[in-house]
This record gives C-alpha cells, structure tokens and sequence, in this order.
C-alpha cells in the first residue's frame, strides 16, 4: 500500500519573522514619540489642521507655496475635466496625452536642454535614467549623501558604482583618475542636498568630468524654481547650465504637483523614451497633475518675486536659528537643518514643538550619517512673518528645555 501522506518538514526560516520582530516603530508610537505619518485635515499650506488644531507648517517641499494656488488648482480640475482623472496606461502605449508632450516641450525649453522626458515620479525618474544609460562596463559615481532614489538606480545597472565622501573633490578626482579611460562615466550628484540643504560643487564636478572625459547629471529635484535667477536650479546658480549634461527635477516641490523629467540632448531622451523600463511600464502621469505642472511653471517664470520673497525668510531664518545658538550647519538653501546629534532627542524635540504648534521633519540614520540626527526645517514664500517669529520663538522654549541649546 502506498502511503501518500507526507512526514512534515524540518522547520525553516519564516519569511514574514523580519516583520514580527520589527519593533522600534511601535515601541515609539507607545512612548509617544513617534513623528511619522501625521495625517493633514487640510491643503499643503504655511498652516495646516492635524487633529484638529491649527499648526505652522515648517517641513513642507512647496517652497514658493503653490500647492494651493488658485490658478494651479484650477489647472488640475479643468484637466480632469476634459480628460478624466487618469491615462489608463503607459506613456509608451496609450497614456500618453496632447498636454503631456505640451509640458516636456515647456520643460525642454525652460531648461535650456533639447528635448525632455516626463516620469511618474521622481524615484522612477532617477531609477529609470540611471538604470536605462549604466551599462555593463560602464560606470556611475555618485556623492555618498546623494538622494535614496539615486541609489537605487545605481543598484539596478550592470554597471559599477563608485561614491565619493561628500562634496570632497579631492576624493572624487582619485576614484575618476582610477577609472578606465575608454569607460562610459557619468557622475550623478544632488544640486541641493535635500536633508543639509547644501549644495553640490558643481564647478569643481564640471571641472574633473570634462578632465577625465565624464558626463554629468544633476537631481535638482529642491534647486529648480528655488536656485538661479530664473530659476533654473542649482546649475544656472553656478553658471554651469551648458557643462550640465542632464538635469532631472521634480513636480512635488516648487511644481505643486506629483512627477520627475529629465531633460537633456535629444538623442540621449528618445534612447530613454525607447528603453526606460520605469517609464514603459508605469502609468502615464494623470492630466490633473500634467496641468498642475504647466500652471505652476507659468507662475515661477512670470513671478520671480515668489523666489525673492523665499529668500529673505531663508535668510532671516537662518540667522534667526544661529543667533539662538543651533547649529544648522552648512545650508544655503531655504532647508535649514538644526543638528540635535541622538536620534531619541531628535525625536523628543520635533514632537515637542509639534505640540507647541509647529511641525517640523525628525531625519535621522540612514537618511543623514550616524550620530548627525536632525531637524529639517524647511520655508515657504507665503510665510507671513508673524508665523515665523512663532517658530523661532517655539524652537528656542523647546531648545533650552532639551538642552540643545
């Protein structure tokens, strides 16, 4: 007689056991020190409701404050309008719409480049052109405090990657005077580090490209509509538009919307729109969004006042948290970092000034290296001054009483 019953297995490894035992989320969620995922009552503005009460919103990436601009929004309803709320498909297939070439087209020449390439996202677009133009003998450098969707673009190549120390010219020109010469190079660098608020030196990075025969690529996702007198981004700031080989930027920030481009020479975005499986295979961006992009755009090139008005509350904040004794270390940009150093007291004081009314971004490893916790706070165009003496105020009660200052 057969017997068709099986003895049981040894036991192994259970896959899901990583998330059984993940516990530091939950353990500050019950001390009551967790600072993620707040959910908003109300639009992306310099205020906003979080259960209930009214709050100054002080980590936000809408630096000229258009997320609820009336144009924009108008923008986006009259889109889905016309043509319903999404693409139902690919930008290779059947997504792609009338405005969607319209707004690569407005991109392309904004920027100065020849043609552009609209992502559904900004991580897709990073993971989609890095991945697409790093072949196998090819190499990709990158600065060690690039953004997380840089990185994972490098993991998907075939290609090498070499990471330089932050901003350290020095170290970047021995890992490129190491490389091949006949090899494919292409450094990929932040214009604006999102986190430090920084920025990249770009004409050092131009310098040693053209020197040991590199192309550049600039994630200028917090730099365009913030940087440059036009606001080009960090490139126009140095004057480097031409030495750029491509720059990559974002609609969630200065664009009021949700989107990533690419825009560079013609034939390098026509190889993209052919092999990018980030693009091929995802979703078009929907026409409200589309819309939201070409409206905010109108608006950053016709008011730069937006871009003027930005900058003095930088740099009345930056001098503002300085004189109050916080180190906020080496910005130059409308994101100020104010560096606590322990992750739990980094904790500890974004939840304290959340309940004295402000909301600010707890970053801590590996977003930013060990030991360099922070709080990221970053600033809009229509900040009234009123709101941020509010913030200085609420940053310096809960400084003294952590002892951070």
């Amino acid at each position: 007689m057969v017997n068709n019953h099986k003895s049981a297995s040894p036991a192994r490894g259970d896959l899901f056991n990583k998330c059984t035992n993940f516990v530091e989320a939950r353990q500050a969620i019950a001390s009551g020190l967790y600072p993620f995922f707040r959910p908003l009552e109300s639009g992306q503005d310099t205020e906003v409701i979080i259960g209930g009460k009214r709050i100054i919103m002080v980590g936000s990436n809408s630096y000229l404050g258009l997320t609820t601009d009336p144009r924009v929004k108008k923008a986006a309803m009259d889109a889905i309008a016309k043509y319903g709320s999404g693409c139902a498909g690919s930008r290779f297939l059947n997504g792609t719409l009338d405005i969607h070439v319209d707004l690569e087209r407005r991109l392309a020449e904004f920027m100065g480049k020849e043609a552009a390439l609209v992502y559904s996202t900004g991580f897709q677009t990073n993971l989609g052109v890095i991945s697409t133009l790093i072949d196998k003998n090819d190499f990709v450098i990158v600065d060690r405090q690039d953004h997380a969707s840089i990185i994972e673009g490098c993991r998907l190549t075939f290609g090498t990657t070499k990471r330089y120390h932050h901003n350290d010219m020095d170290d970047l020109e021995r890992l490129l005077s190491s490389l091949p010469e006949d090899a494919g190079k292409l450094i990929v660098v932040d214009g604006v580090f999102s986190m430090e608020g920084d920025l990249a030196d770009l004409p050092n990075i131009v310098r040693l490209a053209k020197k040991y025969g590199a192309k550049v690529m600039v994630d200028d996702a917090h730099g365009i509509g913030v940087m440059g007198e036009n606001g080009r981004g960090t490139a126009e700031h140095f004057g480097v538009e031409d030495d750029i080989d491509l720059i990559m930027g974002t609609f969630s920030k200065t664009f009021a919307s949700l989107g990533g481009f690419i825009a560079g020479t013609e034939s390098v975005i026509h190889y993209l729109k052919h092999l990018s499986r980030a693009l091929i295979f995802s979703a078009s961006i929907p026409p409200g969004n589309v819309a939201a992009v070409r409206a905010a755009l109108d608006i950053v090139k016709s008011e730069p006042q937006l871009r003027k008005r930005l900058w003095e509350i930088t740099h009345k904040m930056k001098k503002g948290f300085d004189d109050l004794g916080f180190n906020t270390g080496k910005s130059e940009t409308p994101i100020i970092p104010v560096y606590v150093g322990d992750n739990i007291l980094t904790f500890r004081m974004c939840m304290r000034l959340h309940q004295e009314g402000i909301f600010v971004n707890p970053v801590i490893s590996p977003a930013v290296p060990p030991g360099q916790a922070l709080i990221r706070a970053s600033f809009m165009a229509n900040h009234t001054n009123k709101e941020l003496d509010t913030v200085l105020k609420a940053f310096k009660k809960v400084g003294k009483e952590l002892g951070v200052i």
